[in-house]
């Protein structure tokens, strides 16, 4: 007998022992090979160890009936990459070799609880992620719709499994198109990519081989149709728009330094964020809310989203790219609104940023009030700000309402940990720019009031006069949603559009990249190389 096939003395498994050792020797069961091979490789897993105790260790993958139950998973786990998944963590090839390979009960009892150990895994990572996004980086606050093992199981031993193991993925549109994007991009980078890089940037109404370079790197991309133009027409600068409009650009038709960065940028990269992409979206794969608010922080955007339409959408503004004022990512439900807000300042501005500026002059900052802790104005004249510290200083800062407050005339609230809301903000001249990563960590709207109009227009036949009639009086005021909104703060630098387009945007914080490092590391394979 060759040498792997000789059989090895294991502890036996302690539900095993157990019984064994109750009942008298007359009495004692015999174990089959199978089942105390069975019972000895679920042993550490405790899911797993009741499950096949349940069943007396008895098969439901390599049985002879179980062919067509075998089939289903087994072409489940070979269409793995398709979804960006780990393949290796539940190699279809690798199980369906093991099953032709197996030789003696042994071998076929360790292929059996490996085929239900892949289905777990399969399944967790289909339905919620690969990663834990907190693990990642602190500010992906997530929690992930996680599956429970006996649900999982118990689909396998007697459910539809075929139906279950297509319900697992997320059934957001976006998934979807994702997935399509994905496969088009591999064969694309099969194809040898997108061509040469540029180096140039024509201008509309010139000729020549640099804009014959732009017209076929267009032409591979797919914003133009097959073309021998040599000339920078107006279909290719028609084309350039499509490109700018899909990549958060100023959608001129003009080659500017950012549309030629965007344009450098390798289809592998590109690919890069569409797995990440899948791997949000996985992480996101609950009820998100018939009206929900869409904040995608690269897109620099908030929209309402109603029964999977947009409705309405505003550029935004976010947190700048520093360690303690980036946006963070999570879900909520908003509230109220507050007509007419005063700021309390946050305690890290205060201290870090205004606490200086009053110990060189007590009257920097005019605008804003000094309090004690009971919310009293304090005279700055009798305060001596040189003798305290950021660790000692007593006093918070608060900002009446006014036209100048730094919180405009409106903000959103769906109270949470970090402080973060919606609001409007005096600084108008920021919402013209590309990258808008300039707050201290909360969403400035460059719609506020529209934005209020389109949410109170689910419970009033005049929200225009009802909030107006609130701002008019100048007065802090709250309006309370009569059905709190979700709101969902993301982060995507690939997503489809309305028509199914793929749009990209800058990993302005540097969370993709982490998290495409994180997915490699998990088994996840690059350039659709995955078996």
């Amino acid at each position: 007998m060759p040498r792997f096939l000789r059989p090895r003395r294991k502890a036996m498994p302690c539900a095993l022992a157990l019984m064994l050792a109750a009942a008298p020797l007359s009495a004692q069961p015999q174990i089959s090979p199978f089942a105390q091979t069975v019972a000895i490789a679920a042993a550490k897993d405790d899911a797993l160890s009741a499950f096949y105790a349940k069943r007396n260790y008895q098969p439901i993958w390599t049985a002879a009936d179980s062919a067509e139950r075998r089939a289903i998973l087994l072409g489940a786990l070979s269409r793995a990459a398709d979804h960006g998944l780990p393949v290796q963590r539940y190699d279809a090839r690798a199980l369906a070799e093991a099953l032709r390979a197996a030789r003696t009960e042994g071998d076929r009892a360790r292929i059996e609880v490996r085929m239900t150990r892949a289905l777990l895994d399969y399944a967790h990572d289909l339905h919620s992620g690969v990663l834990e996004p907190k693990k990642i980086d602190s500010t992906i606050v997530r929690t992930l719709p996680r599956l429970e093992d006996a649900q999982v199981l118990t689909v396998a031993e007697a459910g539809d499994l075929a139906g279950f193991l297509v319900s697992l993925a997320p059934t957001a549109p976006a998934y979807a198109q994702l997935i399509k994007a994905k496969i088009g991009i591999e064969r694309q980078i099969a194809r040898g990519g997108w061509g040469a890089e540029l180096t140039s940037r024509p201008k509309p109404g010139s000729s020549g081989d640099a804009v014959v370079a732009l017209r076929d790197r267009l032409v591979a991309m797919g914003y133009l149709s097959l073309s021998a133009s040599r000339d920078y027409d107006a279909e290719i600068q028609r084309a350039v728009q499509r490109f700018q409009l899909a990549h958060g650009l100023n959608a001129d038709g003009i080659v500017d330094e950012s549309t030629l960065t965007e344009m450098n940028v390798p289809p592998e990269q590109r690919l890069k964020s569409v797995l990440v992409a899948l791997e949000r979206e996985r992480w996101m794969n609950i009820e998100r809310g018939r009206r929900h608010i869409w904040v995608n922080q690269t897109d620099f955007t908030a929209r309402i989203i109603d029964d999977g339409k947009e409705t309405f959408v505003t550029r935004a503004v976010i947190g700048k790219n520093v360690p303690d004022q980036r946006t963070p990512e999570f879900s909520d439900e908003m509230e109220y609104m507050v007509v007419n807000p005063s700021w309390s300042v946050p305690r890290s501005i205060t201290t870090k940023e205004y606490l200086p500026l009053l110990k060189k002059n007590p009257n920097a900052a005019g605008h804003l009030k000094i309090v004690d802790s009971r919310g009293r104005v304090v005279d700055r004249g009798s305060i001596n700000f040189g003798k305290y510290t950021a660790a000692n200083f007593p006093f918070a800062m608060r900002q009446p309402p006014s036209d100048g407050n730094a919180l405009g005339l409106v903000k959103f609230m769906f109270p949470n940990q970090w402080n973060i809301y919606l609001h409007d903000t005096p600084s108008k001249s920021l919402f013209q720019r590309e990258v808008r990563a300039f707050s201290h960590g909360c969403v400035r709207l460059g719609d506020p009031f529209d934005f209020a109009y389109a949410l109170l227009g689910a419970q009033s036949d005049d929200p225009v006069g009802l909030f107006q009639g609130v701002l008019k009086s100048g007065r802090e005021q709250a309006i309370k949603l009569e059905q709190h909104v979700p709101v969902h703060l993301v982060y995507f630098t690939a997503f489809p559009g309305p028509k199914g387009e793929m749009n990209y945007r800058r990993d302005i914080y540097g969370r993709d990249a982490a998290i495409y490092q994180a997915l490699i590391a998990a088994g996840v394979a690059p350039g659709g190389q995955q078996g």
